[in-house]
């Protein structure tokens, strides 16, 4: 008795695209039901095609997503920046002058001064990455004289440059807040990481150094303070 064999019909060459075609259209319906969105660049892209093509050639290119309220706030906070690295720069002049005599503390404002100008540079930087432009204000001429009869020179110092820090901590905490209130992860996530925890740091340093020096008193204690300012061991913020 002879066998019967049943023959499966071969797939064309033409077969084969339209099912793997077939394939495709199922799995991104799938997908569309899970994440209930289809990424579809092409279409996607055109208004934002359309604001490059459209941009003149004095405005920036690279610039998404960036509230003029953040661009403000960055730039003024670049001016508060600049302007404490310039009390603190007053205060090394005064503490390096020869009837002063406190080389160390000289050193530790000098070294705080630069890193607040590097603070503002590190602003700038961000300000023109995310297509901002800086706006550099004037800065208001400090005080040159520091001597103060009750608490000592250097004592007067350390609190007044605590004071600067906290102060300055306060003006990060709101630009952060007006980040998040226009809902700018990005400048969020840059005040947290670059500035933030490093002025909570520079508190807390700043908050020892007053206590310590409340203890030595206007004598030999501030000598012994300034000698180990002047070997490293404070360092600037």
């Amino acid at each position: 008795m002879a066998s019967r064999c049943t023959v499966k019909p071969m797939r064309t060459a033409r077969a084969v695209p339209a099912v793997a075609a077939q394939q495709r259209r199922v799995r991104a319906k799938a997908a569309q039901e899970v994440t209930g969105m289809v990424f579809q660049p092409f279409s996607e892209v055109q208004s934002e095609l359309s604001t490059v093509n459209d941009a003149p050639v004095t405005q920036s290119y690279a610039r998404v997503d960036y509230h003029p309220s953040c661009e403000a706030a960055m730039n003024e906070q670049i001016n508060i920046e600049y302007t404490i690295s310039y009390v603190y720069h007053a205060l090394h002049s005064y503490f390096a002058r020869d009837n002063v005599g406190l080389p160390g503390f000289a050193k530790f404002f000098s070294e705080a001064s630069e890193e607040e100008r590097g603070h503002a540079q590190l602003l700038m930087d961000y300000q023109v990455k995310r297509g901002g432009r800086v706006e550099l204000k004037p800065l208001s001429a400090p005080e040159m004289e520091f001597a103060n009869d009750d608490k000592g020179e250097a004592l007067y110092a350390m609190e007044l440059a605590l004071s600067l820090e906290k102060l300055n901590f306060q003006k990060l905490q709101a630009l952060h807040a007006i980040a998040d209130e226009n809902q700018d992860p990005a400048l969020c996530d840059f005040i947290e990481g670059e500035l933030l925890q490093e002025q909570v740091d520079s508190v807390k340093q700043h908050a020892e150094y007053v206590s310590q020096l409340r203890r030595v008193g206007k004598g030999v204690g501030v000598y012994i303070f300034d000698r180990e300012l002047d070997e490293g061991e404070g360092q600037g913020a």
